[in-house]
């Protein structure tokens, strides 16, 4: 019975602003403590309760769920330098979802398509996590440097470090044969 059970429609009313090519992959209902909204995951990116925008795929630093919950840590642009992004974690937003159907597979594999290349390096006084992103729209791929906490990153030796980590990166995944 459950193999053949349709996921009811998404309500017209908590149907989110979509672009022309954007479509809805996924839905849920979500109740987080401040009152009730739907999560809706598309083909450009996710969409939160109390969120006017989209979240992109690429801006998503981590999503996990928990079987009950859906805990999205977004990214935020705190600096751009010659060829790549700095980025940092925004607040963690929590959505508990009770019949999440497909919801948490497909942000799973929205975020983890997003990622083309991702090491960590360790740095003068801390580390950061080099990311390669594919953005809707962009061709090539959008380069962020993620910083552990503590980590000095104004230093000239952490900025001298970090721009030659992504170089080497960038050269690694640089196809040889076009």
């Amino acid at each position: 019975m459950g193999l053949f059970r349709r996921r009811p429609k998404l309500p017209p009313a908590a149907r989110p602003p979509l672009e022309r090519d954007e479509r809805v992959l996924a839905w849920a209902a979500a109740g987080n403590g401040e009152g009730d909204g739907v999560v809706v995951a598309s083909n450009l990116g996710l969409w939160l309760p109390g969120r006017s925008h989209r979240l992109g795929w690429h801006e998503i630093v981590k999503a996990v769920w928990s079987g009950r919950e859906l805990s999205v840590t977004p990214g935020e642009q705190i600096a751009e330098r010659d060829g790549y992004l700095v980025v940092a974690d925004r607040p963690v937003e929590r959505h508990l979802l009770l019949d999440p159907g497909e919801l948490p597979h497909q942000v799973r594999a929205r975020v983890t398509q997003s990622v083309a290349y991702t090491q960590h390096h360790t740095l003068p006084g801390g580390g950061a996590r080099i990311v390669a992103r594919r953005v809707p729209g962009i061709d090539g791929l959008t380069w962020t440097v993620h910083y552990d906490p503590e980590t000095p990153t104004d230093t000239d030796s952490v900025v001298a470090e970090t721009a030659h980590l992504v170089a080497t990166a960038r050269t690694s995944t640089t196809p040889t044969d076009l």
